[in-house]
């Protein structure tokens, strides 16, 4: 199994609203994409700026492809990201489950 972390920060103002639009868009996309075992938003607030992570669980990188495209390192943004984002990573993290 692969863990796929991704992570982003806005503002502590547009964390209730980004919090669902990342549900609405990234998070659909993995429940709907066979071979995703799970996904989970993680939240952190701290000094007027909000980071989130985004955790997900693949059973291979084929799974992994079928969701991100081709270059499985490469984050997958959506239209209105942009509008939210105050710092967000171009690329992911991918990690071996192990235990």
């Amino acid at each position: 199994m692969i863990a796929r972390i991704w992570r982003g920060v806005v503002q502590t103002d547009d964390a209730e609203l980004y919090g669902k639009y990342i549900d609405e868009t990234g998070f659909s996309a993995y429940k709907a994409t066979a071979g995703n075992q799970g996904a989970w938003l993680l939240r952190r607030d701290e000094g007027g700026r909000t980071e989130f992570l985004a955790f997900t669980l693949w059973d291979s990188p084929e799974s992994i492809k079928s969701f991100a495209g081709e270059d499985i390192e490469a984050a997958v943004y959506y239209p209105e990201d942009e509008r939210y984002l105050i710092e967000g990573e171009d690329w992911v993290r991918h990690y071996e489950v192990i235990g």
